[in-house]
């Protein structure tokens, strides 16, 4: 079982509909759950596998609704020109990239990696791998690192 430590502020639904309204964003009902009970935090395990090819990778923290330093409103306004319409970053590993949450059509609900250094010079998919259908699988995918495993 996942715990997410380094939690911020306690937020509302109201909180999240205002978040919501002055972003012009429509979050999932799950993401919406994971922010009312942690807002954010360091997830323990935090290792989850990228891709076969692209191995692991950590789960550096997830963003929250409010001031801290790793607010979830700062880093919309990082990737707003860099990611494609239907996803938002909530989260990042070590190395910079972003953990995405899909907002929008057949992406809705799933959770994607994007790599920073394969990024292109325009928003597409070509630098990002498909995580997990919904956040409660992507946290049930992270595990302990274990000696041995190889991370580049």
């Amino acid at each position: 079982m996942v715990r997410i430590l380094d939690t911020y502020n306690k937020l509302s639904l109201k909180d999240i509909d205002i978040f919501q309204s002055q972003y012009n964003i429509e979050l999932t009902n799950n993401y919406i759950t994971f922010l009312l009970r942690w807002n954010g935090g360091t997830p323990s395990p935090e290792m989850f596998i990228i891709s076969d090819e692209e191995g692991p990778t950590v789960m550096n923290y997830f963003y929250s609704i409010g001031d801290t330093q790793y607010n979830l409103e700062d880093h919309l306004d990082i990737y707003e020109f860099r990611l494609p319409n239907s996803f938002i970053p909530i989260g990042d590993d070590p190395g910079g990239n972003a953990i995405l949450l899909g907002t929008r059509g057949p992406y809705y609900d799933h959770i994607y990696f994007w790599d920073h250094e394969q990024e292109p010079g325009y928003p597409d998919m070509s630098n990002m791998y498909f995580l997990a259908n919904d956040i409660w699988e992507f946290l049930d995918h992270l595990y302990e690192n274990e000696i041995g495993d190889n991370e580049e």
